[in-house]
């Protein structure tokens, strides 16, 4: 694919605020209204989620890398695809776009005396214990789902997303051609483990859209209360990701000092090398020289002896 660094930021930062208003948008509506006609079960669901992510990812890959995810950007960031300005600018235009993603929603659901807001909006929030979408059901039988479980629901469903994102995403931020049905499968993996629990939250941006705008919905629970779950897990994630990747590229790059130690005795054997050619040279020359100065002492030798005879 086209290397999104050859975009310009206002536009990678425009096309993560219009994919995360239009991938939250529609997890928010098979999750509200969607769920009235289709029912929520462990199939729809993940299968929805995972197209969503997949169709929406392709859509904008191409233009910003297509991350749709403050763990996703902030996993990038550490591990230097993507810079530290770009990952705030992406985070604040995910959130945005969630945000007017869920208030959209709200406003659209049909309500009456009977069909209250917190009705339809119950199986789309995130949260654990009376927030969570078991709630009603596990109640019937006198359990919960802790607060316990579900960080660490979400922390392993995050890792599974992240983890598929980062070996999909260069090192320059920009995606391969499989990235979108990678994601897509990921997510639905993901949620198919978490939703039955928090209600899969996974992408802080998206927890963070419907909690606001279901605060003052009459829920059982104020999902705001509990956002701080659906932010810690996912970028405790992204730092697992990107510190094991850290630690897996510093034990398969070259040592420098090695290289550098063995140049060195390289070199100190190529001069000796030399400094001994040198002297082999300097030895010969030398003795040619002596023998050069013998044979001119024997030739003064031979010609005063022709002289003395001359003069006999």
């Amino acid at each position: 694919m086209e290397e999104t660094k050859q975009q310009p930021l206002a536009l990678r930062v425009c096309a993560e605020l219009a994919g995360s208003l239009l991938l939250c948008f529609a997890i928010y509506a098979f999750s509200t209204w969607g769920s009235a006609v289709y029912g929520v079960n462990v199939v729809f669901v993940p299968l929805a989620t995972g197209l969503a992510y997949a169709v929406i990812t392709a859509l904008f890959a191409r233009v910003s890398g297509g991350h749709l995810n403050p763990a996703v950007t902030v996993a990038a960031v550490l591990t230097s695809k993507t810079n530290v300005v770009d990952g705030i600018l992406y985070i604040i235009a995910q959130v945005i776009g969630a945000v007017a993603a869920a208030f959209a929603v709200v406003k659209l659901l049909p309500t009456s005396e009977q069909v209250a807001a917190k009705v339809w909006l119950s199986p789309a929030i995130n949260g654990f214990e009376q927030g969570s979408v078991s709630y009603s059901l596990l109640t019937q039988y006198g359990i919960t789902f802790s607060i316990t479980l579900a960080i660490v629901v979400e922390v392993v469903a995050s890792l599974i997303v992240v983890a598929a994102a980062m070996s999909a995403i260069g090192k320059d931020n920009e995606s391969t051609d499989r990235y979108p049905l990678i994601m897509g499968g990921a997510y639905g993996i993901a949620v198919a483990i978490s939703y039955p629990v928090t209600g899969a939250g996974l992408n802080p941006a998206r927890s963070t859209g419907i909690a606001l705008a279901a605060m003052n919905e009459g829920l059982t629970q104020n999902p705001v209360q509990q956002l701080w779950v659906f932010w810690l897990a996912p970028v405790l994630a992204a730092a697992i990701v990107a510190l094991a990747m850290i630690v897996v590229q510093m034990a398969t790059t070259p040592k420098p000092k090695a290289e550098s130690t063995e140049d060195a005795a390289a070199a100190v054997a190529n001069d000796g090398a030399a400094q001994e050619s040198f002297d082999s040279v300097e030895e010969g020359t030398g003795e040619q020289a002596e023998e050069a100065e013998v044979r001119n002492q024997q030739a003064d030798s031979q010609s005063d002896a022709d002289e003395g005879v001359e003069r006999h």
